[in-house]
């Protein structure tokens, strides 16, 4: 009894330390899970959540059968398809470029300037974006710059074959240069040994990064792919809501579930609260089931590599 209050009382730090991690996720990872009865009732105000009447599934009947829900759920899987893709490619590129930088100063701008737009809120972003792509007198839409073309102004928030790509762009200016940080760090973690035997050995820095560098980054490129995987399902709200204003016209290449459950709770009221906590519910559902899936394709594949 006395070495286990001596084990505690030395443990107290550690302990303390825990409180407000667990603080944290308790009052908005689980706390919020209370709210999941929503989706199963059809809410009104007057009697409120508790006295609101029992629907059962039919939230999700009427989420299945409403076309902009599929529309929103097709354009969320895509377009995280692409981000997840090519994401992975850019950080890893963007993080062997800095290491192969021996000024430290130099390589401390870098990453300074790489990263700064991951700190910027989407509502700044948007204003960004909006002064490049303002039809009256945005930088694309500039007298001297149309005319350099030979072209018409433009009026981009009304064109939705464009916004696939302005939002990739956007989003791999705002993510990439954050990411990357975290393969860097991983990088910091290689043993030195293996580059100085490859430069005994005649290997040049291509080799070296394709022989070593990328190898080592391999369980770190799962790791990230795999929480990537599991918010396929969810997307960056003010990404596709503030970036492209809100615009009617872009709906067909923007609405994304985050946005599609904005709008319904927008709309609707407390009537479109139930479907919205569908949608949502919906999400974290299918999210639990990809990161369980690709977590046992890679376990089937190399076992050490695997999250759990």
């Amino acid at each position: 009894m006395n070495k286990r209050l001596t084990r505690l009382r030395n443990d107290i730090p550690l302990y303390m330390m825990f409180i407000p991690g667990f603080a944290l996720v308790f009052l908005f990872s689980y706390m919020p899970m209370f709210g999941t009865i929503i989706a199963f009732k059809q809410i009104n105000m007057r009697d409120g959540i508790f006295g609101s009447p029992w629907v059962g599934l039919e939230n999700f009947r009427m989420l299945m059968n409403n076309s902009n829900a599929w529309l929103a759920l097709r354009n969320t899987v895509l377009y995280n398809l692409v981000f997840i893709s090519t994401g992975v490619v850019f950080a890893v590129t963007l993080a062997v470029l800095l290491s192969l930088i021996k000024n430290k100063l130099a390589s401390k701008v870098y990453q300074t300037i790489y990263i700064m737009p991951y700190f910027l809120s989407m509502v700044i972003i948007a204003y960004i974006v909006y002064a490049f792509l303002n039809m009256e007198s945005g930088f694309l839409n500039n007298t001297a710059f149309v005319n350099l073309f030979g072209g018409e102004k433009v009026n981009w928030y009304t064109k939705t074959n464009a916004w696939p790509v302005i939002l990739f762009i956007v989003n791999a200016w705002k993510t990439i240069g954050y990411s990357s940080i975290v393969y860097l760090a991983a990088m910091a973690g290689i043993d030195p040994g293996l580059y100085e035997a490859a430069t005994i050995d005649g290997a040049s820095t291509w080799k070296k990064i394709i022989h070593i560098t990328l190898p080592s980054l391999k369980n770190i490129v799962i790791i990230m792919t795999i929480m990537d995987i599991g918010r396929i399902f969810s997307s960056d709200f003010g990404l596709f809501y503030n970036v492209p204003m809100d615009s009617g016209a872009l709906y067909p290449t923007t609405m994304v579930m985050n946005t599609y459950v904005y709008n319904m709770m927008r709309g609707a009221g407390a009537a479109g609260s139930g479907l919205s906590a569908a949608a949502s519910m919906l999400q974290s559902v299918l999210g639990f089931i990809m990161v369980v899936s690709a977590n046992a394709v890679v376990r089937k594949i190399d076992r050490e590599s695997a999250m759990f």
